[in-house]
């Protein structure tokens, strides 16, 4: 048990920034050690996607920070996706109920702001261009390099939070733990950011949605921002003979690419070739590692725990869950934080391997099957369940974006209700059928007496 009201975190990124809030409310003496240079007076810079999925999860986290409101004045809903085909047609698919939706939000700008409010607590204090070299974790130690000046610093702290990232050094050096398991793993694409500017002061295409161009093995999505504009992003193999970024290289290959596949948006990119050269093109990793703290005293939260592929738009909003619950369990073992440490790795780390899972199940949703007319009819087929039998019945979709649910239960519902859909696509004449249809309510109820049989985890 610490003896002084003092804590040390690595990566004043959005988790880092949002625990350092919640533990100076604690009343915490709060050292943030950010490897960057301060976004304030440097501007954002850093690779990753700049527009973010909020939803509820993280909706309640920045509740408890206290900029919700804030957030929520420039935040743009999206109610639903806008699926572009080959073609140019145009199809709208809700992702939940009337009134609900995820958020588009500015990376930069909510680190911004939470490194605003931070920077309020006269406990919080900020070191950047930190660059961590060397964790001493039998004493709690991190040894520091100044990137501008070169000077060397030792910190030390009771209690030590690693949110630096999916290649923390802090988790780095926990690896070297015996029986630490660590695991990380790549898929074979990567991402590349265009931009479609405003047209004279107003969205080129539906504000309310994230735009989705899925090609069965390759897509390309679009996020609105409040200036109007649209920041998308392409998802492709890195290698192949045909569609991959290998094949990529001069003008011409990019434009007649985007000309084949993605007609309709071309006309409202007029620097694609331009950013598409000069915009890095990430990879996608997913990491998974257990146990999440080192002794009591050292705890990993967000990418640093359990980074994940964007395709279920949850890594910022597990990464605040992450703070949330950490806060929660502080309250229930009145900062005890060995209990709250137990606790959290015993019960945390499932829901980390789950939301990953999930994750990369719906990158095979976006990419193909939103373009399928079985797809659609299941998704109307869910939405009419969900209103009649709200008890019985939620959408996967929804228990993530849209609950609080433990991910592992959202997780153990998938093969559930991959076996109701399997009865259900059997009925005759489904896709005329299919409203108010006696025999979908009869295999529904056989499923929801069998399902307690299973033991689903819902």
């Amino acid at each position: 048990m610490p003896s002084e009201k003092k804590a040390l975190i690595v990566g004043a990124g959005l988790v880092g920034s949002l625990w350092a809030i919640l533990l100076a409310r604690r009343g915490y003496a709060v050292h943030i050690y950010e490897r960057r240079s301060d976004l304030r007076r440097a501007g954002y810079a850093g690779g990753r996607s700049i527009n973010l999925a909020l939803s509820h999860r993280g909706w309640k986290a920045l509740e408890k920070a206290g900029v919700k409101e804030k957030i929520a004045a420039v935040a743009i809903p999206m109610p639903g996706r806008m699926i572009h085909s080959q073609q140019g047609t145009l199809t709208f698919q809700p992702y939940g109920r009337a009134g609900q939706a995820i958020y588009s939000v500015s990376r930069g700008g909510l680190n911004l702001e939470l490194l605003n409010l931070a920077d309020q607590f006269e406990n919080v204090h900020f070191h950047f261009d930190q660059r961590c070299r060397h964790v001493d974790l039998d004493h709690n130690t991190v040894h520091f390099e100044n990137t501008a000046t070169g000077e060397f610093t030792a910190v030390q702290a009771p209690l030590l939070f690693g949110a630096d990232g999916a290649f923390s050094a802090i988790r780095s050096s926990m690896q070297k733990i015996p029986l630490f398991n660590y695991s990380q793993s790549y898929l074979d694409y990567g991402y590349k950011e265009v931009s479609i500017p405003a047209a004279n002061g107003s969205h080129a295409m539906e504000k309310n949605a994230l735009h989705i161009w899925p090609r069965g093995k390759f897509m390309l999505i679009a996020l609105p921002n409040p200036d109007g504009s649209f920041t998308g992003t392409l998802f492709l193999p890195f290698q192949g003979k045909t569609d991959a970024f290998e094949q990529l290289q001069t003008h011409a290959q990019i434009l007649d690419f985007f000309k084949k596949y993605f007609q309709d948006v071309v006309p409202l990119m007029p620097q694609l070739c331009e950013e598409f050269q000069q915009n890095p093109t990430p990879p996608l990793v997913t990491i998974r590692c257990n146990p999440w703290h080192y002794q009591h005293r050292i705890a990993l939260l967000g990418d640093a725990a359990h980074a994940i592929v964007p395709f279920f738009g949850q890594g910022m909003n597990a990464g605040f869950e992450d703070c949330t619950i950490l806060d929660t369990l502080a309250d229930e073992h009145s900062e005890d934080w060995i209990k709250v440490m137990d606790v959290y790795n015993q019960t945390r780390i499932q829901d980390g391997n789950a939301i990953a899972d999930l994750a990369l199940q719906n990158f095979i949703e976006m990419r193909d099957l939103v373009a399928d007319p079985q797809f659609i009819l299941r998704k109307k087929i869910e939405t009419q369940l969900a209103e009649q039998h709200p008890e019985d019945f939620l959408p996967v979709y929804s228990m993530v974006s849209f609950s609080h649910l433990p991910y592992h239960r959202a997780l153990a519902e998938v093969q559930a209700q991959n076996r109701l859909f399997q009865q259900i696509f059997k009925i005759e004449n489904l896709e005329r059928t299919w409203q108010d249809n006696p025999a979908i309510e009869q295999v529904f109820q056989q499923w929801v007496r069998s399902k307690s049989n299973w033991g689903s985890g819902t």
